[in-house]
């Protein structure tokens, strides 16, 4: 990927967005690419799939759309079932319905009795039951977008999100997914309201702060799972960290960044490398609040990302050891130059460039949530076409249209396209009241 000097990012909350419909491409190619991302967008939706004929004969949009909110209807049902075994079936079908189809006409006036079953699954259930109702939290706040439906949502989960994500007796599965779920359900939902913020924050640094060094300097040692609960807390707080304004964000720059430098040490590849990242993520963010910022002992900072980028031990397996270096050669790579390896993300004839380490944050978050939905959402949905300074869906042009995309797609595609129903978010960190 080529390496560009970091830019002054737009109004966008995310930057800015690249559409690729006029790239040089052929019909065909632009039609490929859309049939292969409703193939594989759909794979886990096994609601959406029954109710359209799985791959048979033609239903009718009406029939099909019908016949998927029966499926829905009784998916949601099913969550209040005595059996842990038919709620389990019912929240992985809702998460596979909710992350490769919008469906908020439907949920719409059914968030309050999904969100009620969400909880009592999180409250009631096990671990397993627990982590797959806090992937559905998260999904059902990207359906319900940034308006007062998903900050209602937001507003009965986040309790016992948080519960969860600091029981040091709950399952380590349902820990890492309440936390991936917090991040999210706040980015969505309470940008605007800065206590939910700063709660949802200090809960996830609760979690991650325990990896840090002690009064002599020295790492704990981890007991099994927590590098990935670290990972997963981290993550999350670094998404919420974007949202803060200049004051707070310089507090937690000098709070976080000598510890986080500390924990380039640890004995975990994967958490090495969210700490990487979220250093990165810092800087970045530390630079557009004052050009002349500076990590205060950057040459170590330095030395120290040099060995991770070069680290051959054997002792690593082969895989860790080429993940760990490509990360951090483009950690240091910014920390000392300001460049970034740009990556662009197509999705149908458009496409959305990450140039920047706070716009790799957010996609990522997005991208661990709806998985291979993403780029089904990057499309249609408003939330996150706002977000990622995209616009309104376009229209497909007479070339795509004519390939074989189901009816069931063009109706959700059109009635996507029409729907105002996320408020508009301020983007530009300078401009948000310092409420915190």
């Amino acid at each position: 990927m080529p390496r560009s000097k970091k830019g002054k990012r737009g109004s966008n909350k995310c930057g800015r967005n690249g559409v690729k419909g006029e790239s040089g491409a052929s019909d065909d190619e632009l039609a490929s690419d859309v049939l292969s991302h409703y193939s594989s967008a759909s794979e886990s939706a096994s609601v959406v799939d029954e109710a359209t004929g799985g791959g048979g004969e033609p239903v009718d949009e009406q029939t099909a759309q019908e016949e998927t909110e029966d499926k829905l209807k009784q998916c949601i049902d099913n969550l209040m079932d005595k059996g842990a075994k038919t709620r389990l079936a019912a929240l992985s079908s809702l998460g596979g319905a909710f992350s490769s189809k919008l469906l908020y006409d439907f949920l719409i006036e059914r968030r309050l009795t999904v969100s009620d079953c969400l909880e009592r699954s999180l409250r009631k259930g096990g671990g397993e039951e627990q982590a797959a109702a806090a992937t559905v939290c998260a999904q059902l706040c990207v359906q319900l977008g940034g308006g007062d439906e998903g900050e209602e949502g937001f507003k009965i989960l986040r309790p016992v999100l948080s519960a969860i994500m600091i029981d040091g007796c709950a399952s380590v599965a349902a820990r890492q997914s309440c936390a991936r779920a917090l991040g999210m359900c706040c980015y969505v939902s309470a940008a605007e309201d800065g206590e939910d913020l700063v709660k949802s924050m200090s809960h996830l640094e609760s979690v991650f702060t325990m990896s840090y060094p002690n009064r002599e300097g020295t790492l704990p040692t981890p007991n099994a799972g927590a590098p990935g609960l670290h990972s997963a807390a981290l993550h999350a707080w670094a998404l919420l960290v974007t949202l803060c304004p200049a004051s707070r964000l310089t507090v937690l720059l000098d709070l976080h960044l000598p510890k986080l430098q500390a924990c380039l040490e640890s004995s975990d590849v994967n958490y090495r490398i969210a700490v990487g990242m979220t250093i990165a993520l810092l800087v970045e963010l530390g630079r557009d609040i004052d050009r002349e910022f500076e990590f205060e002992d950057s040459d170590t900072l330095c030395e120290c990302l040099k060995g991770l980028a070069t680290d051959g031990n054997k002792h690593r397996a082969k895989n860790d050891r080429r993940k760990q270096r490509t990360i951090f050669r483009e950690v240091l790579h910014y920390i000392e130059n300001e460049d970034f390896s740009e990556e662009n993300i197509r999705f149908g004839v458009e496409g959305i460039y990450i140039d920047s380490w706070m716009r790799r944050r957010v996609y990522d978050a997005f991208k661990e949530v709806l998985e291979s939905g993403v780029r089904h959402h990057l499309q249609f949905n408003p939330l996150l076409r706002d977000i990622f300074g995209l616009g309104p869906p376009q229209i497909l042009d007479s070339s795509v249209k004519s390939s074989k995309i189901s009816r069931f797609e063009k109706h959700l595609f059109n009635s996507a396209a029409f729907k105002a129903r996320t408020k508009l978010r301020n983007k530009v960190r300078d401009k948000r009241a310092d409420v915190m």
